[in-house]
């Protein structure tokens, strides 16, 4: 361990030397890494809040159109099996491309799905393929976009500056794509489907501009021996095939058992949401008989939750430290889906969303830090591809589950499920991320 350690520390050093000269004179709030920050933390919000309105959107829209829990929750499937999928490969073009131009095409993706809806519904043909097929392109743009965009933050801000912008980031991400975006979304469509999707394809063109802004080089430059801890960092070899740049990302992440425990740990938690999402859009409306725009606050409260981890993250790093604050998330998942499992209450639903949500932005604003801190440079999109198939990729395979659970056994029992699975995870989690693992990422974190 400690000589995989020397490795990748010898690469990240490395990597620094190159690129000593960009982090020269950068400041967190001032120069090319400070005008990063804001035009990142811009894109994010109006990207996620338009993300927000789709995932509202075309649920509500299969609602209309069919009653099955298992047909709604495809909607959700589509747009998340991408992750498992493609995520790899799409972590090897993100090292090896430009970051900048893959979120262009990723965004020019999501025009061109969400318009093709948009075209169709004008024209009173819509029906549940056509709506699966622009679920799964949303959903390959977005596996193209989250990735690049992991991936360029080091590349954008310089390393003082990086934990400020997660903490932003994550905070426009909550409270645009889970309040905002869900509350917008539902009165858009309460209005009309049409207009929900003319919104969304205007956001995400919106959204495109901003990239025009940033200042900087996005494209990765390899670093001999630091992708693979196994390799000699002193070998000149030429850069890998694709499969070969996978098997370096898939063993990297293996080999560090913090990250490895955030990825699995993760895995499961993301089940709970994708089973709350995949499930609530048909019992809000359908069973409870809330309206969309109630069901959008439903959502919302997500984001209120978000937006409260946002302002507390920092104070309660200090007080609690990373790992007590992550593990927090594990029992605020749990709650997200135990209570709708115990009770038809919308208030007790929406408080149980709300610490769903002030988890969620303490997990993924430490996660974020972790990783950035962890990972060399030319590894961030294979890493964040990696990572991202055992979480992302999990929103897929809990959507599924959840519909067929609901299907057989009924929605409370759907959620008791995985209620439970969340609760499981908390001790593995906590046995891998260690006081020990906690010093090392801080101690990395202040060399800096």
């Amino acid at each position: 361990m400690q000589d995989q350690r020397a490795r990748v520390d010898a690469g990240r050093d490395e990597a620094g030397r190159d690129d000593a000269g960009r982090d020269e004179g950068r400041a967190t709030t001032g120069g090319p890494s400070g005008r990063n920050a804001r035009v990142l933390v811009a894109f994010t919000a109006v990207t996620n809040l338009t993300d927000g309105i789709t995932k509202i959107a075309l649920p509500l829209v299969a609602g209309s159109l069919t009653k099955s829990p298992a047909l709604v929750s495809g909607v959700l499937f589509a747009m998340t099996l991408p992750w498992l999928l493609i995520s790899l490969p799409v972590g090897v073009l993100v090292d090896r491309a430009d970051r900048r131009r893959l979120l262009w095409l990723a965004n020019g993706l999501r025009v061109v799905a969400v318009g093709a809806l948009l075209a169709v519904a004008e024209s009173g043909g819509l029906g549940l393929p056509l709506l699966y097929a622009c679920a799964a392109a949303l959903g390959i743009a977005e596996v193209v976009a989250l990735t690049s965009a992991a991936a360029l933050v080091p590349d954008a801000v310089a390393p003082a500056g990086r934990e400020r912008v997660n903490v932003l980031m994550t905070g426009v991400e909550t409270v645009a794509n889970e309040f905002a975006g869900p509350f917008l979304g539902g009165l858009l469509v309460a209005v009309g489907a049409s207009l929900a999707l003319g919104v969304s394809a205007g956001g995400y063109l919106t959204a495109t501009v901003f990239l025009l802004f940033l200042a900087g080089r996005f494209r990765a430059a390899r670093t001999a021996g630091a992708a693979d801890p196994s390799a000699d960092p002193s070998a000149d070899r030429p850069p890998a095939s694709v499969t070969g740049q996978i098997g370096e990302g898939l063993r990297f992440l293996w080999r560090q058992r913090l990250l490895r425990s955030l990825s699995l740990s993760v895995a499961v938690l993301v089940t709970c949401w994708a089973a709350w999402f995949a499930l609530m859009p048909l019992v809000a409306t359908g069973v409870w008989r809330l309206s969309p725009t109630a069901y959008g606050a439903l959502v919302g409260a997500l984001g209120v939750g978000g937006l409260a981890g946002t302002l507390v993250v920092g104070r309660i790093n200090r007080l609690l430290g990373r790992r007590r604050a992550m593990s927090a998330n594990v029992f605020a998942a749990a709650s997200l889906v135990a209570v709708p499992a115990l009770t038809a209450n919308v208030w007790a639903t929406g408080v149980a969303a709300f610490l769903g949500g002030l988890g969620s932005t303490l997990w993924v604003v430490n996660a974020r830090t972790i990783g950035q801190t962890l990972v060399p440079p030319d590894m961030m999109g294979r890493y964040s591809s990696v990572s991202r198939l055992f979480s992302w990729g999990s929103l897929s395979l809990g959507a599924a589950a959840a519909g067929a659970l609901a299907q057989a056994v009924g929605y409370r029992w759907a959620f008791a499920f995985f209620a439970a699975a969340a609760a499981i995870v908390a001790v593995p989690f906590v046995r891998a991320f260690t006081p020990e693992a906690l010093a090392e990422v801080e101690t990395r974190l202040s060399a800096h």
